[in-house]
C-alpha cells in the first residue's frame, strides 16, 4: 500500500499555509526617509536628522514613500547639485550652507484624500553647528513630529498620520532601527492578540497530526 497521497496532501496544505503567512504579514510603512548625497548617488542616512550635523556644501534629501526597509526605500528624485541649489547663497563667515532636496513622493504613496506637493529644493543657511533638522526647519516649515521625535510631516505634508503600517503585497523586512517609524513596536502584538505566525504554527501542527492519524488508519484498514 502506498503512502504517497498522504505525503502529497501534507505538502500541498503546508505550501498553502506558508503562502498565506507571507501574504498576511506583507506590510510597509508610510514615512519620510532621510538621505545623504555621496558624490553622484544617494545613500541612506546612518543618523536621524535631529543628530546629523552636515558640513558646508553637503547635499541631503528627504523622500516620502511607502517603504518596507532601508534597502527598499525610494530615493529622492531629480538632480541634486549643491552648486545649482545654493547658487544664490554665497559662503559667509559664521554660517554654513546645506542643500536640501525634498521629494513629497507620488499619488500612490500619498495618504487617502491627499495629493503630494511638487518636489522642491532649498539652500538652508544656518549656524555652523546646526543639525539637519534645524536646516530643514529653516527652509520647509511647518514640520510635524510625533511624541517619539519621529519626523511626520515636512511643509505640512502629510496633514495626518506618522509612520503608519501599509499593506504592500509582498513579505516585508523591518525598517532599520534608526529610521524605524514604529520604534521597534511589535505590530502583530500591538492589539494584545496572538500573531499571524502563531496561528499558522498551530495550523501546521494540526495538519501534521491529521496526516499522521490518516496514515495510521489506512495501515490498520490494510492489515
Amino acid at each position: 500500500m502506498t503512502r504517497r497521497p498522504a505525503v502529497t496532501l501534507f505538502a500541498t496544505v503546508l505550501f498553502l499555509l506558508v503562502g498565506a503567512m507571507g501574504q498576511a504579514q506583507a506590510a510597509g510603512y508610510r514615512y519620510w526617509s532621510f538621505w545623504d548625497r555621496d558624490g553622484g548617488r544617494w545613500t541612506y542616512a546612518t543618523q536621524g536628522p535631529s543628530t546629523a550635523r552636515p558640513s558646508d556644501g553637503d547635499v541631503q534629501g528627504f523622500r516620502f514613500a511607502v517603504s518596507e526597509d532601508s534597502g527598499d526605500a525610494a530615493q529622492p528624485r531629480g538632480t541634486a547639485d549643491f552648486g545649482t541649489i545654493c547658487a544664490h547663497s554665497p559662503a559667509r563667515d559664521g554660517s554654513k550652507r546645506v542643500a536640501l532636496v525634498i521629494d513629497f513622493g507620488t499619488r500612490t504613496d500619498a495618504p487617502s484624500g491627499e495629493s503630494p506637493p511638487t518636489r522642491r529644493t532649498a539652500c538652508a543657511v544656518v549656524s555652523p553647528d546646526a543639525t539637519t533638522a534645524e536646516a530643514l526647519a529653516s527652509a520647509a516649515k511647518p514640520l510635524r513630529y510625533d511624541t517619539g521625535a519621529l519626523l511626520c510631516a515636512i511643509a505640512g505634508y502629510p496633514r495626518t498620520g506618522c509612520g503608519e503600517q501599509v499593506a504592500t503585497g509582498r513579505t516585508p523586512g523591518a525598517p532599520s532601527e534608526e529610521q524605524n517609524p514604529t520604534r521597534a513596536k511589535d505590530k502583530d502584538s500591538a492589539g494584545g492578540g496572538p500573531s499571524v505566525g502563531l496561528f499558522a504554527g498551530v495550523a501546521a501542527v494540526a495538519v501534521l497530526g491529521a496526516a499522521a492519524a490518516w496514515q495510521a488508519r489506512r495501515r490498520r484498514d490494510g492489515s
